[in-house]
Order: C-alpha cells, then sequence, then structure tokens
C-alpha cells in the first residue's frame, strides 16, 4: 500500500474498548468483535459483536472458561455478512491461535503483522533461541511435557523457577515454585497445565514493557512502562495476573535505553510493523530481560496516548500503509496511570457511566463473578506517585459501591 485509502475497520480481542476509542478518534467509522460486550464500547461502533451479551441480573461470565477465539471468528463472519469493513486491527486474545488467525486475515485483511509474522515470535519453543542468537539478555528458558521433564528441567534452569503454560492471558496461571515441593503443589492444580509448560528462570525486579511502531523502514519506540501485577488491593487473585500499567517507567536513562535498544533489535529481527509490545523484566541490578513480544495493540494505549499527545491507530495505520513513522515529542512531566479493578466476590455492578476515568464500562446491574474484571480507571496526573493515589482512591469508592450477590 503507498496510500490510506479505507475508513472502516474492525477492532478485534478480547477487550478494544481503547482501541476502538483511537480509531474513532483517528476518523474511523469503527466496527468491533470482543468477549465482554461493554456498554463504552457500544456507544463508539457503528456496530458490535461480544462473546457476552450483558444483561441486569445475570451474569458476565468467567474469562478463562467462556472465552474461545474461534467464537470472535465466527461472530465477525456474521458481522461482515452484513457490513462493508476494509481491514482488521488486532487487540489481545488470538495472539497464540495462528489457524484463527490465518482464517481471520483470509476472510478480512489484518493491518499490522502477518500470522506467519505473529506465529513465528510467539512459538516460545522458538523464540527464546532467536533472542541468544541475537545476543539479546533473557531468562533461562526451556520447555516440559510432563512432571517429570519439569522437575529435572527446574533444577537445571535452578530454583526459583516460574513455570507458565505456553498460552496464558492477563498472566493467569503463572507461579513462582521455590522448590521441588513448590512444583508438585502446582501441578496438583492440572488446569493451569494442558501439554507443554514453560519452565523459566526467576528474575527478581521490576515488569516493565516497551511500546513502538515499526515499518519496514525502522522502529520508534514510543515509551518504555511500568507494568503492574498481581495487586490484591485491586482483587486481582493471580499472583502474576494483569491489573494495569504507568506510563512512563520511573528508571535510569541507561536502563531505558537498553529497554529501547532491545526492542528496536527484536523488532527488525523479526520483521514486526505496526504497533508491537515487548514484556520485560528489569533486574534489582537494572539489567533488562526480554520475557515475550505482544505484536498486537497493547493495554497500554490510551496512557501512551495521553502522555505523549498522539493517536496510535493513526500512527500504526501509517506505518503499515505508507511506511511513515510517527515523530514523538515527550512530555516528561505527565504520567499516566491504568488500573483494572477484580470483583472481589460475585457482585452486581452500579452505573459507572457518570465517573470520567472509567474504561471498560459494563451495563448497570449485571453481576460480575469473583476474581473476574469489573472495569478500568485511566488517571492523568503530574507524576507517577500522585496518578497512582488518585486512581486507587476511585477503585475504593467502586467497590464500595459494589451490592453483594450470592
Amino acid at each position: 500500500m503507498t496510500e490510506v485509502n479505507f475508513r472502516n475497520l474492525l477492532a478485534i480481542g478480547i477487550d478494544v474498548v481503547s482501541l476502538a476509542n483511537s480509531a474513532k478518534r483517528a476518523g474511523y467509522q469503527v466496527y468491533a468483535v470482543d468477549f465482554f460486550g461493554d456498554q463504552d464500547l457500544k456507544h463508539v461502533c457503528w456496530k458490535s459483536q461480544s462473546i457476552i451479551r450483558q444483561r441486569p441480573g445475570k451474569t458476565c461470565g468467567r474469562l478463562s472458561s467462556d472465552f474461545n477465539p474461534e467464537a470472535l471468528l465466527q461472530l465477525t463472519k456474521g458481522l461482515l455478512r452484513r457490513s462493508k469493513v476494509d481491514f482488521a486491527l488486532l487487540s489481545s486474545g488470538l495472539d497464540d491461535f495462528p489457524q484463527v488467525l490465518f482464517e481471520l486475515n483470509d476472510i478480512i485483511p489484518i493491518l499490522g503483522n502477518s500470522p506467519d509474522t505473529i506465529k513465528r515470535v510467539r512459538d516460545k519453543t522458538k523464540f527464546f533461541g532467536e533472542l541468544k542468537r541475537l545476543q539479546i539478555r533473557h531468562p533461562k528458558t526451556t520447555i516440559a511435557e510432563n512432571f517429570e521433564e519439569a522437575r529435572k528441567k527446574s533444577k537445571d534452569v535452578g530454583y526459583p523457577v516460574v513455570v507458565k503454560p505456553l498460552t496464558s492471558v492477563g498472566g493467569a496461571s503463572i507461579r513462582k515454585v521455590q522448590n521441588l515441593h513448590g512444583l508438585k503443589r502446582a501441578f496438583r492444580h492440572t488446569h493451569l497445565f494442558h501439554g507443554k509448560i514453560l519452565i523459566q528462570e526467576h528474575i527478581y525486579g521490576t515488569p516493565a514493557s516497551v511500546s513502538l511502531i515499526s515499518s519496514r523502514r525502522g522502529t520508534v519506540v514510543l515509551t518504555v512502562n511500568e507494568q503492574l501485577l498481581g495487586m490484591r488491593e485491586l482483587g486481582q487473585q493471580e499472583p502474576y495476573g494483569y491489573c494495569g500499567n504507568t506510563v512512563p517507567l520511573l528508571a535510569d536513562e541507561p536502563v531505558i535505553s537498553e529497554c529501547r535498544g532491545m526492542a528496536e533489535k527484536i523488532a527488525s529481527h523479526f520483521s514486526l510493523v505496526g504497533s508491537n509490545g515487548l514484556d520485560l523484566v528489569i533486574s534489582e541490578e537494572g539489567a533488562p530481560y526480554a520475557i515475550e513480544v505482544n505484536p498486537r495493540f497493547q493495554a497500554t494505549l490510551e496512557c501512551v496516548e495521553r502522555v505523549l499527545g498522539m493517536n496510535i491507530v493513526n500512527a500504526h495505520v501509517k506505518a503499515c500503509a505508507e511506511e511513515v513513522l510517527p515523530t514523538i515529542i515527550t512530555n516528561s512531566s505527565a504520567c499516566c496511570v491504568r488500573l483494572i479493578l477484580f470483583a472481589p466476590r460475585r457482585s452486581i455492578v452500579p452505573d459507572l457511566s457518570t465517573l470520567v476515568e472509567v474504561r471498560d464500562i459494563p451495563l448497570p446491574r449485571v453481576v460480575v463473578e469473583r476474581s473476574e474484571p469489573i472495569c478500568s480507571l485511566v488517571v492523568e496526573g503530574a507524576d507517577r506517585d500522585s496518578s497512582l493515589k488518585e486512581a486507587k482512591k476511585i477503585a475504593g469508592l467502586i467497590f464500595r459501591s459494589l451490592q453483594s450477590c450470592g
């Protein structure tokens, strides 16, 4: 492509509210297919289809059991029978399902990384071998197919280790294991492990990410971000469960520079295009370790847009379709925080649409199951601590407004 000559797009993934809003602000007519079907998504879209049909008094289901990538594909097919859409933009949820991506790309072109590229960068059996060849720092990583292999390989890697399913949404089912007894205990939770599992050296430090825009001509790093994981005060029960982010990460310039260089090298090697993210852990000594690539739009989207004063969908389209990369002007005094709130118990949710900081807004009076996401908060301030404090204050108001549901 040499110029942008399309106006209708489809945002597809588990949660696409921020992506749809960005696309709307960029001037596109937005269609959406997602899991939750929140009311603020329906307000911004021309048409939308969702796996969950929210109704007052009815449950919003459970992501772990009710999400099905094939269902997103079938909803897309139904939407396309009634609407003309030019291309699709990917949010989270389909990264590790290459067959669904190939079929999706056959019925509507994916603007961004091809299914082949996504498959390559998400193949954990090969990804870390590629990093080793590139001399990019990463945790020692191996794969086991059963407990006996896991026992041997955990010893080889060296405790403590992190055990992960090959596919995980939002950090679910990831466990830190201190010793053989802990490994046995983890394997008792058989729902965590289906087939192969990843065994990885545990790096003590700060979870982080890099947001970038790439084209065939190069890469521009947008921001380096702090990831917020396993925050019990937000209702998150998973120890590594994703709870949000702060943009930008507060760290010394040499650390930020190394994170940027690492992301640029990986993007070039895997020929990534458009909006991509690199997840990292920055050790206590200040050394970044690459963890995984998210080859699509990330949950940091709105925070990055606010801090940089840019539109990421517009930058993504220009990078993919015109090979034009954005010019970044950083406002170093700004900070933006996104928090995801999870139900501390089975709850009836009030009308949250009056709170300007709330995103992913459920319909009033729906039932949210324990540990399932309620909504997100986006708060911008002068610095990390004041922004996070304000976001937690609003979170407290929302938690107190929940009505228990037996």
